[in-house]
């Protein structure tokens, strides 16, 4: 055998349809997130952007819970627009009322999903942080700002169980039925160096695991990150740049999630609604002939009897315009 698999233990509580996710974090984070979308679970995926280092992930999250909208001196403007260093670029704006008005609603969004949620994905990217000098606040993104504005610094395992434990006090006051799914990212953060980029990872590592001994009951951990650096080391599974997984990698890694989170019925439910929503992005040379319209006849009917699962009225009335 010319692979080193990653055994992952399947999890004794299930995610099914039905089942509030949140996933929050990194690239993969997102990618996680996006695929649940697609697969028409009710899910949220990375409301604030991309977010890289733990202290801002749960930062956030407990700015979102407790409703503190950002302070005034983490603004900035940049080449005409406005910026907040507690989030991702996609928050943007030509004013700062704007900038504003979008981060009161994704707070607003993210604290609502998480009265209900039951899961909730979080991705750690790294364990530096970047704060700036001015006021040693920790920055989710420096907007390309002067790199002098700055100081680097990695966290401990130790601070980053202590700024968990912050959050999850503060979620308690929600919602404390919420279980967690921790990954650490397989991108590497080639910036940092390679070899800083191992003691980051391992950093992050050593803080999931003083988690999950804190908490057993309610935390979980899959190894993405082992997957991608183990099972899959071979450049083939890795994009141009030479960092990122492919396409490949990351379906593979999907299944191996699906397999340990999700129930019986949901992983049965994965394979037809990839054939159904397969057929809702077919495109007929000819959409007014017998043929196509047979096979939008028959989609509608498959939708229909899976309709008692979930949503699909949307894609059944795009479908019912098409028929002549």
């Amino acid at each position: 055998m010319f692979r080193t698999p990653v055994n992952v233990t399947a999890s004794r509580h299930k995610i099914h349809l039905q089942s509030p996710v949140l996933s929050i974090g990194s690239c993969f984070a997102q990618m996680i997130g996006q695929r649940l979308i697609s697969n028409k679970f009710d899910a949220l995926a990375n409301p604030f952007g991309t977010l890289f280092n733990p202290v801002s992930i749960f930062r956030l999250l407990q700015e979102a819970v407790e409703q503190h909208l950002p302070p005034a001196e983490s603004y900035l403007k940049r080449d005409g627009f406005y910026y907040n260093y507690l989030f991702h670029s996609d928050f943007s704006a030509p004013d700062q009322a704007g900038l504003e008005q979008q981060i009161q609603q994704a707070l607003q969004t993210t604290r609502d999903f998480l009265e209900r949620a039951d899961w909730l994905i979080i991705t750690l990217g790294t364990a530096y942080t970047y704060q700036r000098k001015s006021n040693e606040e920790i920055v989710a993104n420096c907007h390309k700002m002067p790199a002098n504005l700055f100081s680097k610094t990695l966290l401990s395992p130790q601070e980053i169980r202590m700024r968990f434990e912050q959050l999850l006090q503060s979620l308690g006051t929600i919602n404390n039925e919420l279980r967690f799914i921790f990954t650490v990212s397989p991108v590497r953060h080639i910036r940092d160096t390679l070899t800083q980029n191992t003691v980051s990872k391992a950093s992050l590592r050593l803080a999931i695991e003083q988690i999950l001994e804190h908490h057993p009951e309610h935390t979980h951990y899959f190894p993405s990150y082992e997957i991608m650096m183990d099972d899959l080391r071979d450049y083939r599974f890795y994009e141009a740049d030479m960092i990122h997984p492919t396409q490949i990698a990351e379906d593979y890694i999907w299944d191996k999630w699906t397999e340990a989170y999700l129930d019986d019925e949901t992983l049965s439910f994965l394979p037809q609604w990839y054939k159904v929503s397969k057929a809702l992005k077919h495109r007929s040379f000819h959409p007014d002939s017998a043929q196509h319209q047979k096979f939008i006849s028959k989609t509608i009917e498959q939708l229909n009897l899976l309709s008692k699962k979930i949503d699909v009225s949307q894609e059944i009335e795009v479908l019912k315009k098409q028929l002549r």
